[in-house]
């Protein structure tokens, strides 16, 4: 048996999970999945994710939030986490993007796709803005 090669294990993935050029773009040098891409995922895949607030405290340029995702699938449970700070968002919402890149972190890795080299939207307030400028669709062959 043939072992599968990471390019025919995304292939599969993107059609198991159903997503289409609306839902995954390139950005530099990595794959970026929608917010909304992460949420079909998460629904298709059945992963259940819960949240915990680990930190947050006021700093001298503004609030720092971080969120630990458990996140589940099947048997399988992992722990990620999410921040937001001054230093990484623009947002005016930091609890809510924490949590926000907690939640993708955990559905892409239960999902396998993080360690493809795929990334949410939330990750980084720089893979948004390619979003609003206008986005490069990633397809694979027989997608």
């Amino acid at each position: 048996m043939n072992k599968e090669t990471a390019d025919e294990r995304m292939v599969r993935l993107y059609k198991e999970y159903n997503l289409s050029k609306e839902d995954v773009f390139s950005h530099r040098h990595y794959k970026i999945i929608t917010r909304g891409g992460v949420d079909k995922i998460q629904a298709i895949a059945g992963i259940t994710v819960s949240y915990e607030l680990v930190y947050n405290a006021f700093g001298p340029d503004g609030l720092y939030v971080a969120v630990k995702a458990i996140g589940t699938r099947g048997d399988k449970t992992i722990e990620t986490f999410g921040e937001a700070a001054p230093n990484n968002t623009t947002q005016n919402y930091p609890f809510a993007m924490a949590e926000k890149r907690a939640m993708a972190r955990a559905v892409l890795k239960l999902a396998g796709l993080y360690e493809l080299g795929f990334f949410s939207e939330d990750e980084a307030d720089d893979f948004g803005k390619v979003v609003n400028s206008g986005r490069k669709s990633a397809t694979y062959k027989g997608s």
